[in-house]
């Protein structure tokens, strides 16, 4: 099996944060968060295995701060490890006031996608070659994620 740098497969996305995107607060839904957060997951998931993908699982999703209107919200996804048929991602979400000049990281998440072929079966995908601190360290704490999730499945 072939493999990609993590650079590969990286994307991200930009948008703008407006009122009906909002609560009484004037601050993004979590939902709608957690809905851009797949949408980018999914991209990258489906560049790195050129394969039509599924989510298997959103494992963790930490809400450090909000989003008001106004704020371009920018989503960047990478895939930090791979399995034979499975793809951990990795989303951080920042909020960035292009009036004043302020970015803050508001959200962070991991979510396991799986690549499928035509009939909806896994099939299998490229490994990965993290260059960076960061992508290194992603990829070395992979293993212990991946453990989270087993042992929070076994609790079902």
């Amino acid at each position: 099996m072939e493999s990609l740098p993590v650079s590969y497969s990286k994307m991200a996305q930009t948008r703008l944060v407006l009122p009906p995107d909002t609560n009484h607060l004037d601050t993004i839904f979590g939902g709608k968060v957690l809905a851009y957060i797949d949408e980018i997951a999914a991209l990258t998931a489906m560049k790195h295995s050129n394969s039509v993908v599924v989510t298997a699982s959103i494992d963790s999703v930490d809400f450090l701060s909000s989003a008001k209107v106004g704020d371009a919200l920018t989503l960047e996804a990478s895939i930090t490890r791979t399995g034979r048929t499975s793809m951990e991602v990795y989303v951080k979400v920042y909020a960035d006031d292009l009036l004043r000049g302020r970015k803050v990281m508001t959200t962070e998440s991991f979510l396991t996608m799986v690549a499928v072929d035509t009939e909806g079966n896994p099939k299998s995908v490229p490994f990965i070659i993290p260059e960076t601190e960061e992508e290194k360290r992603l990829y070395n704490t992979a293993p212990s994620r991946k453990a989270l999730r087993r042992n929070r499945s076994a609790l079902r």
